[in-house]
């Protein structure tokens, strides 16, 4: 009896789990700008279908170019990046986490920046002169791995932003949670264009 109960209390958990984790589940928009009305956002996605983000709960921040060189031993980045036929990690784009954000989705999984890219969120141990550029060693939990860095790729850090940048034409990029209509999304994260800067990610 006592293990028939265990046994319905370990698959109540689990179940909470798994209906926990699909409902933390989240969706990256990337887009332009139609309106800000209120808290709620509307963006034209490059999908070419138009969505509303609410707005109310989400940061707000945008990006600023830096230079390869700023980014030194002990940066906590995240890069996406696509294989080489050789299988190398060749980067494209890196972005640059304040330290307050450090951790801020570690490890290494697939994106959807293009066909099969990947992201890395992680510390950086190394940074090595290469023979196609600069090679990231990085180092996440779980695991490392070498991502090279294209003289071409976009490098930014992540800077302050507000409600007032959230200008119709500028291009954004969301992460949102599934909110109670299949076209309308409840924000966590926005990153918008600002000073003329694109989120690449």
């Amino acid at each position: 009896m006592k293990l028939m109960v265990r046994l319905a209390l370990l698959c109540g958990g689990l179940a909470a789990s798994l209906t926990a984790s699909a409902q933390e589940q989240t969706t990256r928009i990337r887009g332009t700008i139609v309106s800000l009305n209120g808290d709620t956002l509307t963006v034209h996605r490059r999908s070419g279908d138009t969505v509303t983000v609410a707005i109310a709960a989400a940061r707000i921040a945008a990006v600023r170019d830096i230079a390869l060189t700023d980014i030194t031993p002990g940066s906590f980045i995240g890069t996406a990046a696509r294989k080489d036929p050789n299988g190398r990690l060749i980067a494209q784009e890196v972005v640059v986490f304040p330290e307050a954000e450090r951790g801020t989705g570690e490890g290494h999984y697939a994106w959807d920046l293009g066909p099969s890219s990947t992201m890395t969120n992680a510390n950086v141990d190394a940074v090595v002169n290469g023979t196609q550029g600069r090679d990231l060693h990085l180092s996440f939990k779980g695991g490392s791995n070498v991502v090279t860095v294209p003289a071409t790729v976009p490098i930014v850090k992540f800077i302050p932003a507000a409600r007032a940048d959230l200008l119709p034409g500028k291009v954004v990029f969301v992460v949102a949670r599934n909110g109670d209509a299949a076209m309308h999304f409840a924000g966590v994260r926005i990153v918008v264009e600002k000073d003329g800067v694109k989120p690449p990610m």
